[in-house]
């Protein structure tokens, strides 16, 4: 009896410590980490769950596209060794984290996701691809400062399409724009086609609003915010 329960003990125990390993194991990883960890692995797939057009402007390198928004998403990813490492990341990580959520759900046993997803890579001075030959530079510097040269306020808004903090908040901009076209000029500055400018500028999440007076920036908020918040900034 004493030896049953021994055996009982030892084996919960071998359980639980199983289970903290597997818990406690770092697979959210940093644009360093994450490129230290894919040259550590070279053979494990990368997988860019972005849409086909937002992979053509640019990729890491060997990725793979396969757009957690598309139709045939789970299909594509059952094709993959659930026992084998897996990398995979999007543009700032919301939509790669609720793949990879999945594909654990599935018995995926490691995957390792790009924490704050491309804009962090970029940010990081990481180097990327394109399938194209040629990929449009979108705004200059130069071009950006010259839209702060007027008396009104000037609200950017640095956003992507896909992004839905982005989508809900479009509504209300578009509202300011009009109600407040006396008083302030809203300009929206897609992320996706002006990569250069953006890690110029060090944007490296979505939403961000950006306030400037005179050329001088007054108020910065990254992430949701509401049109109440954003209002008492241009009072």
């Amino acid at each position: 009896m004493k030896n049953h329960l021994f055996v009982i003990l030892a084996a919960s125990t071998l359980i639980f410590n199983s289970c903290s390993n597997a818990q406690t194991k770092n697979t959210n990883l940093s644009a360093t980490e994450f490129a230290e960890k894919i040259k550590a692995l070279p053979t494990a797939p990368v997988i860019d769950v972005r849409s086909p057009e937002e992979f053509s402007k640019g990729h890491l390198q060997n990725a793979k596209n396969i757009n957690w928004n598309g139709n045939d998403f789970q299909k594509q990813v059952s094709t993959l060794d659930k026992s084998k490492p897996i990398f995979i990341y999007c543009l700032s990580g919301g939509r790669s984290s609720s793949a990879a959520s999945q594909m654990r759900s599935e018995g995926f046993k490691e995957v390792y996701e790009l924490n704050g997803g491309l804009m962090k890579w970029r940010a990081a001075n990481l180097s990327e691809t394109t399938n194209s030959k040629k990929s449009a530079a979108g705004m200059s510097k130069q071009q950006f400062d010259a839209l702060l040269n007027y008396d009104k306020l000037v609200l950017i808004d640095f956003y992507a399409d896909w992004c839905i903090p982005c989508k809900k908040m479009k509504p209300y901009l578009d509202e300011i724009s009009k109600e407040m076209a006396d008083k302030v000029i809203v300009v929206l500055i897609n992320a996706d086609d002006n990569q250069p400018l953006c890690k110029e500028l060090n944007i490296d999440a979505l939403p961000v609003l950006q306030l400037y007076k005179k050329k001088r920036m007054t108020w910065s908020n990254t992430g949701f915010i509401s049109k109440e918040d954003v209002l008492k900034h241009l009072q």
